[in-house]
C-alpha cells in the first residue's frame, strides 16, 4: 500500500513478536505480530482451500506481518507462494516467519501503482487482505485491474476485509474506524460491496457474491474469465 504517514494507529497494529527467538542484524527480532492476523489468518485460510485452486503459483498483496501467508501455506501445501509488500520491515517479517518450502521470499511490491500485473503475469491464484479501506478509490481501481493483468485465463482472486453495505457501516465498531480513517485521510475508508463487485467486472473480473466472514467482514471471489 502507498506509504501514509497519518494513518490512526489502529489501521495497522504489528508489534515484535516476543515468542520469536531470530535475531535481525540489529538485534531485535525481524517477525513482526498483528492481533488480526491472528485472528483470521486461519479462517481466510480455510475458505481459499475451499474455493481456490489446490496448484499452481499464488501472489498475496500488502503481505504484512507473514503471518497469513504461513497459513495459507499449510492449507494450501502445493500451491507455489509469493508473498509481497511495499514496507522493507514487513518483508523482513514476512521471511523471519516463512519456514514452509512453498513460501518464496518477499519481494517489494506496491499494490496501487501501475504496471505490476504485467511483470508478475501467469498467477493462478491473487489474495489481498485487510487493505482496500486504506487507499483511495482512484487506487482500488488501479489494484484490480493490475490484479486482472496478473491473473491467468480462469484465474482466482480472493478480496478479504471490512465493507459498507448498501453505503453504511454495519457495527459500532466498523463506524468508529472508518471514521478515523477518513479522518486521517478523506480519500480513504471502507468501500461498498456493490462498487467493489462493479468495479471488478469494469477491470474485467467476474465477481460471486460476498461470503460472510466473521467481525463483520467479507470475503470476495472472483475469476477471470477464461
Amino acid at each position: 500500500m502507498p506509504q501514509r504517514t497519518h494513518l490512526p494507529p489502529t489501521a495497522s497494529l504489528a508489534e515484535p513478536d516476543p515468542s520469536n527467538t531470530g535475531l535481525s542484524d540489529t538485534g531485535s527480532s525481524a517477525r513482526l505480530i498483528a492481533p488480526s492476523a491472528e485472528r483470521n489468518a486461519a479462517v481466510i485460510a480455510e475458505m481459499l482451500a475451499v474455493h481456490g485452486p489446490h496448484e499452481g503459483r499464488a501472489l498475496e498483496l500488502a503481505s504484512g506481518t507473514g503471518q497469513h501467508i504461513v497459513a495459507f501455506a499449510a492449507h494450501l501445501p502445493h500451491v507455489d507462494w509469493q508473498p509481497s509488500d511495499i514496507d522493507p520491515t514487513r518483508r523482513a517479517s514476512v521471511d523471519a516467519w516463512a519456514s514452509a518450502a512453498n513460501i518464496r521470499p518477499a519481494i517489494a511490491l506496491d499494490a496501487t501503482a501501475s504496471g505490476w500485473g504485467a511483470e508478475h503475469e501467469g498467477q493462478d491464484m491473487i489474495v489481498l487482505v485487510n487493505l482496500m479501506h486504506l487507499i483511495s478509490e482512484r487506487e482500488a481501481h488501479i489494484l484490480l485491474h493490475e490484479v486482472a493483468v496478473a491473473l491467468r485465463p480462469g484465474g482466482f482472486f480472493a478480496l478479504y476485509g471490512p465493507f459498507l453495505r448498501d453505503g453504511c457501516t454495519v457495527s459500532d465498531a466498523d463506524a468508529s474506524f472508518d471514521a478515523s480513517l477518513r479522518a486521517s485521510d478523506p480519500e480513504i475508508g471502507y468501500k461498498d460491496a456493490e462498487a467493489i463487485k462493479r468495479w471488478m467486472r469494469d477491470a474485467g473480473l467476474h465477481p460471486l457474491e460476498p461470503l460472510p466472514m466473521p467481525s463483520n467482514n467479507l470475503m470476495f471471489l472472483a475469476h477471470h474469465p477464461l
